[in-house]
């Protein structure tokens, strides 16, 4: 398997891609490469200056870069030979066998990564918009949130595939034998929601093989009571950063307060808090898969640490090998004839 990974996306690159892209090497087969795709010159002075000379890495040389406060559609159009274009070239279909990566990561530019992928990946037969699949982790197993950001004004039809998608994504990935799905919504009663939220509804019950349970609140997010929920990516950017910063803001404050109490019950909460913590960071799984693409795409985290890119790396080889897209492929056709006429 071969997996490219933009070098020069992200807050800290590309000094914490690389580290991640060294630590993630235990995590591939000896017959597997890791293509770095950046400016030559910055990445060979990074592996010397490490020391590192593993076979399993090669340069993919992409001397421009797109940063994280330009246009997405402009940046990709004007910088061909940015690192976020040239990663996703690599890894569509039209790339030569030879050079061709199973999949690709990045850590940059959110809207870049996105309008690369469709741009040059394509999209999967039937699949009108691709969405960003966030697994987010709750106190009753982890869950996924789609779409987290790609498609801010979607059509009812756009949210449905994300909910055949997602379902897909939680049995091949999760290991769910029959994930139960939401629809994100302003209150739980039928008669709440728009008319694109409610045309959903319908098309989600229709579904054969959908486990459909209906609308969820925000607040009901984390309960456990459904196992992939449905959203457009407007909201689903904002719940997932709220989400990210208030369990922040929680530690802090509960540590603040052992501390101010009785610090030396600080030094036995901390395990506990530690343990807590590990169920519950973004950083496990390194990335979020952007459904419906031809091709194999995780976009990370713009704070990434070395850690998260070689958890991406982790679980990007896994989705691959697993055939998550394959599956989804096969059950969007499957549903295909449910739906409606749209202008995609």
């Amino acid at each position: 398997m071969r997996i490219a990974v933009d070098v020069m996306g992200g807050d800290d690159a590309p000094d914490a891609i690389l580290k991640g892209c060294f630590a993630g090497l235990e995590h591939l087969s000896p017959e597997d490469t890791l293509a770095l795709v950046g400016p030559r010159g910055a990445i060979e002075e990074t592996l010397s200056e490490h020391g590192v000379d593993d076979a399993r890495l090669e340069i993919v040389d992409a001397p421009d870069v797109i940063d994280m406060g330009e246009s997405p559609a402009m940046a990709v159009r004007s910088k061909p030979d940015s690192s976020i274009v040239r990663m996703a070239y690599i890894g569509s279909h039209r790339t030569d066998l030879e050079t061709r990566a199973d999949a690709v990561i990045s850590a940059g530019n959110t809207g870049a990564c996105v309008t690369a992928g469709i741009m040059q990946m394509k999209r999967l037969p039937g699949v009108h918009r691709p969405g960003i699949a966030v697994v987010m982790p709750s106190f009753h197993g982890d869950m996924i949130l789609c779409d987290a950001g790609a498609n801010p004004e979607p059509k009812a039809t756009h949210l449905w595939q994300y909910g055949i998608m997602g379902e897909a994504l939680a049995r091949k990935l999760l290991g769910m034998p029959k994930p139960r799905v939401a629809l994100l919504n302003i209150g739980s009663e039928e008669g709440k929601g728009t008319g694109i939220i409610k045309e959903t509804r319908d098309l989600l019950r229709a579904t054969p093989g959908i486990d459909y349970v209906g609308y969820i609140e925000g607040r009901s997010l984390f309960s456990g009571v459904a196992d992939v929920v449905v959203t457009d990516g407007f909201l689903g950017n904002a719940m997932l950063k709220t989400a990210e910063g208030l369990a922040s803001s929680i530690f802090k404050a509960i540590t603040q307060e052992i501390v101010e109490l009785d610090p030396e019950l600080m030094l036995r909460f901390e395990p506990i808090a530690r343990a807590i913590y590990a169920k519950n960071d973004y950083h496990t799984y390194g990335g979020a898969p952007l459904l419906g693409v031809n091709g194999t795409m995780f976009i990370a985290h713009g704070s990434s640490e070395p850690r998260t890119i070689a958890n991406a790396i982790r679980t990007t080889r896994q989705y691959v090998s697993l055939g998550v897209n394959e599956e989804m492929a096969r059950r969007v056709a499957e549903c295909e004839a449910l739906e409606q006429p749209v202008d995609a």
